[in-house]
């Protein structure tokens, strides 16, 4: 059976202010904490990594982490190569609570990173989402992620929600926690719209400074 590349998202949602805080106390640089992945527990996509499965692919990734290589993308390339030219942040650190895999990720200033932190500092809603490659079968209704599974990034995109998940800047000490509140289509409408107003509008000044 052949590889196909699989991802899996987790929400990071927070207030402006709180972004605002987490910059003025690092220098200028943001730094975020949340859920990075869950085990055991099936996401949004259906799917289920074991516990094993994601210690394993943890340690290989933390030697990423130690070589300062843990680098990820804005939005969801289809490829298993990280592409520097769209990389947005890098993962400093990761660590397990119970069967939650917990990450700090800090957002670097690149082109892509000043748009993701742009998004932050307005307040929209986006989510984490972890890139491999892998196989997986069917079980009792629930899709298993396979043991040939090879973790290759964490990606951010504008895809929202998977119960229980929380983000709070590193530097703080409150975190946020989420309940199953059913979205609406006004509520989509008006964070996608908002997303895709600031995207053109950091591209627009990309394209100004470039022509200038």
């Amino acid at each position: 059976m052949a590889k196909k590349l699989l991802v899996s998202t987790m929400p990071f949602e927070f207030s402006p202010e709180q972004i605002n805080e987490s910059i003025e106390k690092n220098s200028g640089k943001l730094l975020v904490r949340g859920i990075l992945q869950k085990a055991s527990e099936q996401n949004q996509n259906g799917r289920v990594y074991t516990r094993s499965l994601l210690e394993r692919e943890a340690g290989k990734y933390n030697e990423l982490i130690n070589d300062r290589r843990a680098l990820g993308e804005l939005d969801h390339p289809e490829s298993s190569v990280v592409n520097l030219q769209n990389v947005s942040h890098n993962v400093k650190k990761m660590w397990w609570e119970g069967d939650s895999l917990l990450g700090d990720v800090e957002v670097l200033g690149t082109p892509s990173g000043n748009i993701l932190k742009e998004l932050f500092k307005a307040g929209i809603t986006l989510g984490i989402s972890s890139r491999g490659m892998g196989t997986t079968r069917e079980s009792e209704g629930k899709t298993l992620v396979n043991d040939d599974f090879e973790l290759v990034a964490f990606d951010f995109v504008s895809n929202p929600s998977t119960r229980g998940a929380f983000l709070e800047p590193v530097s703080m000490n409150e975190s946020i926690s989420h309940d199953n509140t059913v979205v609406t289509d006004e509520r989509v409408c008006t964070k996608y719209c908002k997303l895709e107003s600031i995207v053109h509008e950091i591209l627009g000044e990309l394209g100004d400074t470039k022509n200038g």
